[in-house]
């Protein structure tokens, strides 16, 4: 269907996708964004951004196509188990790999190569997350947990919620990190400024996030940390390594790009090959959710971070 409407004199100098929002109540934020995205929307017969600002008089169509159903099809996508019964499904997700559908991405999903894999996970937890019990960035890798029967899904769920599921990661931030160790207690909430970044909470607001660090080697440009998640809010390792002014190599969201510039000539190469953001899910403990005995599962470095560790080393001598 296509709907449109003329932008009133009172709506002047609105942002597109919030005006879109407040006339377009059935469609989620996410869903307009990927719609302006998708060049489904026309201001004055042209393609704009989402936050071009509206001019009395200017006259917008939006091309909707059908929601999305809302059952996730499965796709024969390779996995690298680490663990596996009736249960639980232990993964070792590659960097560029999405845990499942979201704006702008309903394909090559951890979750749908899980219902492949494992159909029993259809049903477990919500249509489009079968058996998703916590996430990891897609240019995040390592270890996460699925649950395959409904039983296995809500104790997982409930450990995440009593913080008794540790999750270790290795990563490399950009700069030379003093303390050498420490904990970051900063409440995240959505960027104000940006629908796709998390920022540091005004006091007052926001979810409390905290991350525990310790330094495993100072080298040049560059710090090797160690990180525990006592909660798990979206990028909260990301925004708080970047709140530090340590932001992760490759992480160009939360303000990695200085790293680029600098006078080391192969730096730049090995940054982009990590196609993604140099962070590992390394370590994952948890108690088996049916048996209650203990879990613990540990995947070494991915070679796409162990290129740039070794390069940096090397420079160190």
């Amino acid at each position: 269907m296509t709907w449109e409407a003329a932008v009133s004199a009172t709506d002047r100098g609105a942002r597109l996708d919030q005006w879109l929002a407040t006339r377009l109540p059935g469609l989620s934020r996410s869903r307009i964004k990927a719609l302006v995205e998708g060049g489904r929307v026309r201001v004055q017969g042209r393609v704009p951004k989402a936050a071009h600002r509206l001019k009395p008089g200017e006259r917008v169509e939006v091309d909707i196509p059908p929601a999305p159903r809302e059952e996730l099809a499965p796709e024969p996508i390779p996995l690298q188990v680490v663990f596996e019964d009736e249960d639980v499904l232990v993964v070792d997700k590659p960097a560029g790999m999405v845990t499942h559908p979201g704006a702008g991405r309903s394909t090559g999903t951890l979750a749908a190569a899980a219902l492949a894999h494992a159909p029993t996970v259809a049903g477990v937890g919500g249509p489009r997350r079968p058996g998703i019990v916590h996430r990891l960035d897609k240019g995040t890798s390592g270890l996460i947990v699925l649950a395959k029967s409904q039983r296995a899904y809500d104790a997982l769920t409930r450990q995440l919620v009593r913080r008794t599921v540790t999750r270790r990661y290795l990563c490399l931030v950009q700069g030379v990190l003093q303390p050498s160790s420490g904990v970051i207690d900063k409440p995240l909430a959505r960027d104000e400024r940006s629908r796709v970044r998390m920022a540091i909470a005004r006091a007052g607001r926001g979810r409390r996030a905290v991350t525990r660090f310790r330094v495993l080697e100072r080298l040049p440009e560059a710090t090797f940390v160690e990180c525990t998640l006592e909660t798990g809010r979206t990028h909260q390792l990301r925004v708080h390594l970047s709140s530090l002014g340590h932001p992760l190599l490759g992480d160009r969201t939360y303000g990695a790009r200085a790293a680029d510039r600098r006078p080391d000539p192969a730096l730049p190469d090995l940054i982009a090959g990590l196609g993604g953001v140099a962070l590992h899910a390394a370590g994952l403990t948890f108690d088996h959710p049916v048996t209650g005995a203990p879990l613990e599962f540990a995947s070494p470095l991915p070679n796409r971070i162990e290129r740039l560790l070794s390069h940096l080393r090397t420079r160190a001598g």
